[in-house]
């Protein structure tokens, strides 16, 4: 069973960092691509980052320049490191893997950040 446990959230100021952290498990072998998305209040579901197997990256225009993905492999584990926080980065922030070789994708539970001005 695929599961993804985030971790990193919380509040911060304006200008100031986050490092989030999702560790998959149940993913077994082959390629995938990890990822970031987040919703605010009232929004929809946006892309924030991904980040395939072999390290190729995809951003969001609104977090270039500020965010930056990254993984470990061996641990299974993506990171997303937010610096420059914005008030509008402010969403609960939703780990996502997509499963290549079967296209199945799954999600973490969800981890708050909040940015205040």
């Amino acid at each position: 069973q695929v599961q993804l446990v985030e971790s990193g959230g919380g509040l911060v100021q304006a200008g100031g960092s986050l490092r989030l952290s999702c560790v998959a498990s149940g993913i077994g072998f082959g390629r995938n691509v990890m990822g970031w998305y987040r919703q605010a209040p009232g929004k929809q579901r946006e892309l924030v980052a991904t980040i395939s197997t072999g390290g190729i990256t995809n951003y969001a225009d609104s977090v270039k320049g500020r965010f930056t993905i990254s993984r470990d492999n061996p641990k299974n584990t993506v990171y997303l490191q937010m610096n420059s926080l914005k008030p509008e980065d402010t969403a609960v922030y939703y780990c996502n893997i997509l499963l290549t070789v079967l296209a199945r994708e799954y999600w973490g539970q969800g981890t708050q950040v909040t940015v205040s001005s």
